[in-house]
């Protein structure tokens, strides 16, 4: 049953009346003609994998074997920089060791990846883990103010990135869309027959069901990919057939984000947040992600400072932000909405959702400038027409619960963490305590691996996303 089926006959007829008079404004939107379609930007509908591929490779080419091996031996070898002490000589060795081996190698040229999409997403994720893996195994004695990221990996990570328009650094790209492979390649793709956290910093499963469960958030999305090219699909949207099927979009919507809220809360019976806090998240950190964090330095590149090096985050997530794009939900506070936004609002990261967007591969980030520019805006077509506002309300209050949901979840692995002095299990006690101290020389605020002020941050986007909603 939907929202309109509820309606009694005067509301019914009412409501007639205004799709009647809503027509004459959008008689010019009916017929949005050719269109470029979601393949056109890589998002694929008929795989039902939306912005994951259909499939990942598995390894590069021969040429590139030398960061492939790279990669698969700092998996086995190297621990997290902060974790080691000075009594830790054969791990100090090792990661040392592997170090100078990246420093050695020679600058690939990766002129044999640029025509095929596939290879390089495979580059940029390799190169990626493997910058993040030189810069977080250093110990934290040997840090300085910066890192030099050598030539050998700063300079195909830049041209990989260039060609694929999108950060320089770990993304949720690399470590989500692209991080998986098929346990049964027999079998067709579905989240049962995927394989999430291929390549891992801390071996964990916990870091590995971290990368699951953001995964079936992409793939549970995927259906609303469909319903987005759905809406904008119809032959017009003035009708009463069209809004009838608009509002059973909106409850199916609405079902979808109930879905992927239920996803996040599972998590926590998945990963522990001590085990993440203290053994994965570290990984993620960008450049200069906090007032102790060495700013990394790409040899023979670009000054870091013009570049986006924040490190991956869920903000990354681009159908995330292609429902909020649908929605029209207003995080740069530009809009005159109620209630007014509060004080704490304002201080927020107003540009950061639009910054991550950087992060995105470039076809995704032209998908939601596609979806942006749309001649058919919902929430203008759900004010102007009453029969769709309580559907289109109903989405608002879904994605609302959605992001309370993730502001417990962020306080549960970060915030609360971060402010807790207990030693998790496996890390030596005098090197936490050395990681505790020097925490406490921070600023105090907990970041996300964005890069930002969590917590005034999301509640600030979950209040942008409650003054979408439509006053009846």
């Amino acid at each position: 049953m939907y929202p309109i089926d509820l309606l009694s006959p005067s509301h019914l007829f009412s409501n007639i009346i205004s799709v009647l008079n809503s027509a004459q404004l959008y008689s010019r939107k009916e017929a949005p003609g050719a269109q470029p379609t979601p393949a056109d930007f890589e998002v694929n509908l008929q795989t039902n994998t939306g912005f994951l591929p259909e499939k990942p490779i598995p390894r590069l080419p021969e040429a590139y074997s030398a960061w492939e091996n790279a990669l698969t031996r700092a998996q086995e070898v190297l621990v997290l920089g902060e974790n080691l002490t000075e009594e830790d000589t054969e791990s100090r060795a090792d990661g040392e060791l592997w170090r100078s081996q990246m420093r050695g190698l020679p600058v690939i040229s990766i002129n044999d990846l640029k025509t095929d999409k596939q290879l390089l997403r495979r580059a940029h994720k390799v190169l990626a883990f493997l910058v993040h893996f030189y810069v977080h195994s250093i110990p934290p004695d040997q840090e300085a103010g910066s890192v030099l990221i050598p030539r050998s990996l700063a300079t195909p990570l830049l041209e990989v990135s260039d060609v694929l328009q999108m950060a320089p650094v770990l993304t949720f790209a690399d470590t989500v869309l692209w991080n998986w492979d098929l346990i049964n390649p027999e079998l067709p793709v579905t989240i049962g027959n995927m394989r999430f956290g291929v390549e891992l910093f801390s071996g964990t499963e916990d870091e590995r069901n971290f990368w699951f469960g953001n995964a079936k958030v992409e793939m549970l999305g995927v259906e609303m990919l469909h319903l987005f090219n759905e809406y904008h699909s119809l032959p017009n949207v003035s009708d009463f057939a069209s809004v009838c099927k608009i509002n059973r979009l909106l409850t199916r919507l609405v079902a979808i984000v109930d879905r992927i809220e239920e996803t996040l809360t599972a998590m926590r019976d998945l990963v522990d947040p001590s085990t993440f806090y203290w053994q994965v998240r570290p990984w993620f950190n960008g450049s200069a992600s906090g007032p102790s964090s060495p700013t990394w330095v790409f040899e023979d590149g670009p000054d870091a400072s013009t570049l986006d090096l924040s490190g991956p985050s869920a903000g990354q997530s681009s159908v995330m932000h292609a429902l909020d794009i649908f929605l029209d939900v207003d995080f740069k506070l530009q809009q005159r909405r109620h209630p007014a936004p509060s004080e704490s609002n304002k201080r927020s990261d107003l540009g950061f959702m639009e910054r991550m967007r950087r992060y995105m591969p470039g076809a995704h980030r032209d998908y939601l400038s596609h979806l942006a520019n749309t001649s058919r805006p919902l929430r203008e077509l759900a004010k102007s027409t009453p029969a769709v506002k309580e559907s289109y309300n109903a989405a608002v209050s879904a994605v609302r619960k959605f992001r309370d949901s993730h502001i417990r979840i962020a306080c549960l692995y970060v915030v609360s963490m971060a402010r807790s002095t207990a030693i998790p299990v496996g890390c030596p006690v005098f090197a936490m305590m050395k990681r505790i101290e020097r925490q406490q020389k921070q600023t105090g605020r907990s970041t996300g691996t964005g890069g930002n002020e969590l917590s005034l941050l999301l509640k600030s986007n979950r209040d942008a996303t409650a003054r979408a909603a439509i006053k009846i």
